[in-house]
């Protein structure tokens, strides 16, 4: 009997990402210049990932 396809492994999924963790928006905007050392991590600027 085979595995329908809904049920196939994480590994397999490969769908873009449009919501980022909040240590990756952290990073991302330490790269892009917009990030202070006195910023806070609570209430982030609302951020899209590279492409």
């Amino acid at each position: 009997m085979s595995q329908h396809r809904s049920l196939k492994g994480a590994s397999t999924i490969t769908a873009k990402r449009n919501v980022l963790k909040r240590f990756e928006r952290v990073e991302l905007l330490k790269k892009r210049g917009q990030w202070k050392d006195t910023s806070k991590v609570i209430g982030l600027p609302k951020t899209k990932p590279d492409v």
